[in-house]
Formats: C-alpha cells, structure tokens, sequence
C-alpha cells in the first residue's frame, strides 16, 4: 500500500512540475516548432516512465526492438490491458509517437494537456464529420515520419484476454499506407488494476515484425490486416505465457 501512494504521489508531483513546461512546448509547437518540441517532450515522458518503471520495481522484458523503423513513418498496433501500457510503449518505443484519444478526456485539467503535448488527438466518434479530420491529421503525421499508436480492442481487456479488433480502427494505417508494427503487452494488468495496489511483477513488451499495408490487397483491407495482426499478437502472448509457465512435466 505504502509504495502505491509513493507511486500516485510522484506521479501528481510530475503533473503540476512540468505543467508550465507543457504550457511552454504548447505555445512553441503553434509557432511552427511542432517537430523539435514533439521530440523534447518525448525524451522527457520517456524519463519519466523509465524512473516510475524503476520505482515500482517491475522486471521487464524486451523483444524485437529491430523490428521499429527509425525514421520512416510508422503505425503501432497494440493490444491494451492496462493504463500502465503507456508507460512501456513511452519507455521503450523508441521515437515519439502520438494516438487517438476519445474527446472525453479534453474535459479531464491537466490529462488534456498532456494528451496533446504528446501527440493526442481527440477524436469524436459522435460526428463523423469531425472524426474523418482527426484520422486525416495522423495520416498526415504518418505520411511525415511520424509514428501513431492504436489500440484496436477499443478499450482496456482489464485481465479478460486478447479482446476482438474492430477492423475500423486500421483507418489510420491503411489510409497513410503506413508500416505497421504489431505489439503484444504482456503482464500489465497485474501491476496495479488487478487489486488496485501497485506490485512488482514481471512485464514484457514484444515488437513483432513489421507489416507492409501496400502488401495486403486493398478488397477488405482492413479486416485482413485486422485478423492478421490479432493473430500476430495473441501468438506472442500465447509464447510469454508458455514461458512464464516454465517447463511442463509429463505425468507417466
């Protein structure tokens, strides 16, 4: 207990102190310094997580870092069971990238701030007018160099499994002709949401190889691409449970 309010008390305290930093990046990246501005705040967010990482003690594992592109535009597609996901994609991506926030979070102080700090656009899934321009801005991101995250079981699985993809939500990859990098989360939600109390336990993030969208034939693109990568990410998560499982004795 004593070391989850030591997590959420540096977590507040990190909020407020870099609060006029925000504010300053936010004025400056309006000022047509968007790219250097995006990089700053990132190596910054990407301290941040390494030490709340470190102060919670989690064992992480890493794989397939050299599946992620350096410099050309990049879409990463990701399972989500846990608000600590962030936390590794931050620490261990690599490159800034931004995501898709459902515009609720613009009412939350402070979180909205950041959200677009680092990349968030808000979408409003209500109007589709409003949506369409929110998925042409991170296809414009992409077609840039940029990197986006999605997320395309919608929400958090919170400990029920790999949950099924919405294959609109490959919009944002097939519209920019991105490069998509499946990402298999393993282990996140026992971190804290499992009891609500932070623990240290081992974690791992696998960047798989990557996939051409130009490769997948555009006639039902999205859901090909949305049934490969499920498949891509649940065999990762299939492997990090057999290892974690450890070696099974036969019973003769």
């Amino acid at each position: 207990m004593i070391k989850t309010v030591i997590c959420f008390a540096f977590v507040v305290a990190a909020v407020f102190v870099l609060i006029p930093l925000g504010i300053v990046v936010v004025v400056f990246s309006l000022l047509g310094l968007r790219k250097p501005m995006s990089i700053l705040m990132y190596r910054i967010a990407q301290g941040w997580a390494l030490f709340m990482i470190k102060l919670i003690g989690c064992k992480v594992t890493v794989k397939g870092r050299e599946n992620i592109p350096r410099k050309e535009g990049v879409c990463f597609v990701s399972n989500h069971g846990s608000i600590f996901d962030i936390l590794l994609l931050l620490a261990y991506t690599g490159r800034p990238f931004g995501f898709i926030a459902k515009k609720e979070l613009l009412l939350i102080p402070f979180l909205n701030l950041w959200i677009s700090v680092l990349g968030g656009l808000f979408i409003d899934r209500k109007n589709a007018r409003k949506a369409v321009r929110t998925i042409s801005k991170g296809v414009a991101r992409i077609r840039a160099g940029g990197a986006m995250i999605i997320f395309p079981e919608g929400h958090r699985s919170r400990g029920q499994g790999l949950l099924p993809f919405h294959p609109g939500s490959f919009k944002l990859a097939t519209h920019a002709e991105a490069v998509i990098v499946p990402v298999a989360l393993a282990g996140t939600y026992d971190v804290f949401e499992k009891n609500y109390r932070v623990k240290r336990v081992p974690v791992e993030i696998t960047f798989c190889k990557a996939i051409k969208t130009s490769a997948i034939p555009p006639t039902g693109q999205k859901q090909i691409l949305s049934d490969q990568i499920y498949g891509v990410i649940k065999e990762a998560l299939d492997n990090e449970n057999r290892e974690a499982a450890g070696p099974q004795v036969c019973a003769k």
